[in-house]
């Protein structure tokens, strides 16, 4: 039992720091690809577009799970914090070839189409899953 208190003692700092930058560069992440992206969502979403909460809620899915695994896997913040930009640049790249496939995606997604924010859903954790899994197992020797 002591040596389980001493533990928490020891490591309540670091979880404390790691969970609190995760949740950070979560939020930022989110608001980042929000600026980025050509649908003004919250707008959307207050004016009852259920496309657009289905979408923003892919984007916050599809950010979590590699920063939840960049958290575990990290050595340092900076580690985490290099993760996490690699995240949402693939989350906006990720957005940017379901706009391609289904051409106009911010306008089908304005138009309150649920298929074009399933399929942007289905895109966004699939590749996220993808890189998060990536981040638990060595690199694969290539020859």
């Amino acid at each position: 039992m002591d040596a389980a208190i001493q533990s928490f003692v020891h490591g309540f700092d670091n979880f404390l720091i790691s969970t609190l930058a995760a949740g950070l560069l979560l939020v930022v992440s989110c608001v980042v690809y929000v600026i980025l992206t050509p649908m003004k969502e919250m707008e959307l979403l207050r004016n009852g577009n259920a496309s657009a909460g289905l979408g923003l809620a892919g984007v916050i899915i599809g950010l979590t799970i590699p920063i939840a695994s960049a958290l575990a896997t990290s050595l340092s913040l900076f580690d985490l914090l290099i993760w996490g930009v690699v995240a949402l640049l693939i989350q906006l790249l990720s957005f940017r070839v379901v706009d391609l496939i289904l051409k106009d995606l911010p306008k089908r997604i304005e138009n309150d189409e649920a298929g074009a924010a399933i399929v942007l859903i289905a895109v966004k954790i699939s590749t996220a899953m993808i890189v998060g899994a990536a981040l638990w197992v060595p690199a694969p020797v290539m020859q």
